[in-house]
């Protein structure tokens, strides 16, 4: 146990240090902000610790307060630098998904045009959430489109949709998952997987796509629909 433990630690201080690395890139002041909070709350307790006469219990309860202070505004500010990074990405918005957590179903890519406008489909408790990136002009017809193919098999089941930028009526990427997580939930775990197995019978783009075996032949095209020329 304690060489698993200690083969486990430098792998979890690498991990720390790449993600700093990574922020700091984005965020130059994120070591100067974490450094001064953490000193903040020690300094306060501290003081408060040597006003009421316990310095010492104060300075112990305002140290684990500090590195806690610290570990919360560095993950809020690591989060937001990645974020930052994506924004804009192609597959942005399935890589927040595919990260949404427990009771979530994701398949990246259920539609594509030939400008790569993208859906993406997140089954839950809430029903049917189609989360699109790209034009969102090119986007109404593509979600419209798949709509009515649902409407086959699932229209019994509440279906969102979701359009990912910066504009008006867009979600922007780093609230797409709280925005989804904050829709009502009307369907039962069960009712979740039985939505899942009808909705694998209409397949996605990947899996409906006929790939040629071998390498992908240059100058190959994306036309409407999703198959290939």
């Amino acid at each position: 146990m304690a060489r698993k433990e200690t083969s486990e630690n430098p792998g979890r201080l690498k991990q720390i240090a790449l993600t700093y690395k990574m922020t700091r890139r984005v965020d130059s002041k994120v070591g100067l902000v974490v450094a001064g909070v953490g000193i903040v709350t020690f300094g306060v307790l501290l003081a408060i610790g040597f006003l009421i006469g316990h310095p010492v219990y104060l300075g112990i309860l305002g140290f684990l307060l500090a590195f806690l202070a610290m570990a919360i505004v560095f993950g809020r500010r690591a989060e937001r630098a990645a974020f930052g990074q994506m924004e804009g990405q192609p597959g942005a918005a399935a890589a927040v998904l595919e990260n949404i957590g427990r009771g979530w179903s994701v398949t990246p890519a259920v539609a594509m045009n030939r400008n790569q406008d993208v859906i993406h489909r997140a089954v839950g408790k809430a029903g049917i959430v189609l989360v699109a990136e790209g034009n969102p002009n090119r986007l109404k017809g593509l979600l419209a489109a798949e709509k009515k193919k649902m409407a086959r098999i699932v229209s019994d089941v509440p279906v969102h949709d979701v359009i990912v930028g910066t504009g008006e009526d867009e979600v922007p990427l780093k609230k797409l998952r709280t925005t989804l997580l904050k829709l009502p939930r009307v369907l039962a775990g069960p009712q979740v997987t039985t939505v899942n197995d009808r909705l694998r019978a209409l397949g996605d783009l990947m899996s409906n796509m006929p790939l040629p075996k071998g390498p992908m032949p240059k100058g190959v095209r994306m036309p409407r629909g999703g198959k290939m020329r």
